[in-house]
């Protein structure tokens, strides 16, 4: 991989064996990537890199929006989603117990105890998203097992900054990032699938393509809502 430059955009180049020039812009900091064809030249990457310089700086400044909107105080009155879906926080202090709970399909109740600052009421909630995240993927897993003809050994959820997930073939787990208690459901069988599918195919390629198209024909669509990716 390396690196050219556009303006003020630094455009992350990594040459792989496809056809087409595809180009993705991540959340959560707007980093730009192209995948290139092994045999495409720089200046033809930076040219199709130039024509798209409007539709990255739109995607850059919708991820920095979202940046802005996700720092959270943890207070009543916030938005707060969970599998897909935006909730009102009700914050209910000096509580028995520190808990989570939904209520009415509009408000996450959050109780806390005595100690009352923004650390423990964050803290709370991230273990309550984990545990909610824990309960979904055993299903899915067991689900898609049978399907893709794969075994995962072993699975388990942690913060990743840049992946939705990651999966170790040699020891065959796969991993899930937190933030997937945000993201409805479907995402998250897709990142499922697309790990479990690393057990058959390690590479991005052709192979892996055709294997997520027949097991999962609508996966472009969940990969562009969770990535931005438009052009491909």
């Amino acid at each position: 991989m390396h690196q050219i430059r556009i303006g003020n955009i630094e455009v992350d180049v990594i040459r792989k064996d496809i056809k087409n020039l595809h180009l993705a812009v991540y959340p959560p900091n707007g980093r730009v990537r192209i995948a290139a064809p092994l045999k495409s030249n720089d200046e033809s990457i930076r040219l199709f890199a130039i024509s798209k310089v409007s539709w990255i700086k739109k995607q850059q400044k919708k991820f920095y929006n979202q940046a802005r909107q996700s720092e959270r105080e943890y207070v009543s009155g916030e938005s707060h989603y969970f599998f897909g879906t935006r909730y009102l926080l009700n914050v209910l202090p000096n509580s028995p117990k520190n808990q989570v709970k939904v209520r009415n399909k509009t408000y996450i109740d959050l109780y806390v105890k005595k100690d009352n600052t923004k650390d423990l009421r964050e803290k709370i909630m991230t273990e309550w998203y984990r545990r909610q995240l824990k309960k979904e993927i055993p299903s899915l897993i067991e689900k898609w097992q049978d399907r893709i003809g794969v075994d995962v050994k072993s699975w388990g959820v942690k913060k990743m900054r840049t992946k939705w997930g990651s999966c170790n073939i040699e020891e065959q787990r796969i991993w899930m990032n937190l933030d997937l208690a945000k993201k409805p459901k479907h995402c998250l069988e897709y990142v499922i699938v697309h790990e479990m599918v690393h057990l058959l195919e390690r590479n991005h390629n052709d192979r892996f393509v055709n294997f997520m198209n027949h097991f999962l024909p609508q996966w472009r669509a969940v990969k562009d809502e969770l990535n931005g990716i438009i052009f491909d």
